[in-house]
């Protein structure tokens, strides 16, 4: 098997990860994002396990490993989005980088005018 053809697969996974990661601000596309990155990484361990021929297969398990963290991790993830959708409304990171303000919805002045001027209004306060 070449080397090269899981190398340049597990590159391009990686390339689009990170570009998920650094593009996109909602946190559901942002956490599939890291786990394409991860799974990147996977294929890499695998293909330099099968071409070291090692026969402990530790590439292998170490892969099994990862995907068990990865699904553990996976999950906590969804359900801190869930908890900051229903605390704020919305999933966008941009918008939950204040954790300590109170479970308010933002309303942005195109959206409501009335109400982003209420909240601009508690702000000053």
């Amino acid at each position: 098997m070449h080397l090269a053809y899981p190398v340049v697969l597990s590159a391009l996974l990686f390339s689009v990860g990170v570009y998920g990661v650094l593009a996109r601000r909602n946190a559901v596309l942002v956490l599939m994002s890291v786990e394409l990155m991860l799974n990147a990484v996977n294929l890499n361990l695998v293909a330099f396990d099968a071409w070291l021929r090692d026969s402990l297969h530790a590439g292998q398990a170490l892969t099994l490993f990862t995907i068990t963290v990865a699904a553990a991790e996976i999950g906590l993830g969804l359900a801190i989005v869930l908890l900051l959708f229903r605390a704020r409304g919305t999933a966008d990171i941009d918008r939950a980088t204040a954790l300590g303000d109170p479970a308010e919805p933002y309303a942005s002045v195109e959206e409501e005018p009335a109400a982003a001027e209420a909240l601009k209004g508690r702000a000053t306060a």
